[in-house]
């Protein structure tokens, strides 16, 4: 890890209760607990992100009909061979 900052914040009472509760449960520290928390926090952000421009490429260019045919017969072919 690169070079560390502190920083306070403030929460509501209630809200440090369970993480005091989660974080003991874990035996993390409490700077452990927060950097795990935002690095999730962040992930799942960017993934949003990604999720939307991913969305939002299919609305500006769709799939033409050719398209979904063809990917309907590959998709036929090949779980016709399946031996299920």
């Amino acid at each position: 890890m690169g070079k560390s900052a502190k920083v306070a914040i403030s929460l509501p009472g209630r809200i440090l209760e369970a993480i005091e509760k989660e974080r003991k449960a874990s035996g993390e520290s409490r700077s452990e607990f927060f950097r795990r928390a935002v690095e999730r926090l962040l992930k799942e952000e960017q993934e949003a992100r990604e999720i939307e421009k991913y969305v939002q490429g299919y609305k500006n260019i769709p799939e033409t009909d050719e398209e979904v045919k063809a990917i309907h017969r590959i998709g036929v072919t090949v779980l016709a061979e399946e031996s299920w």
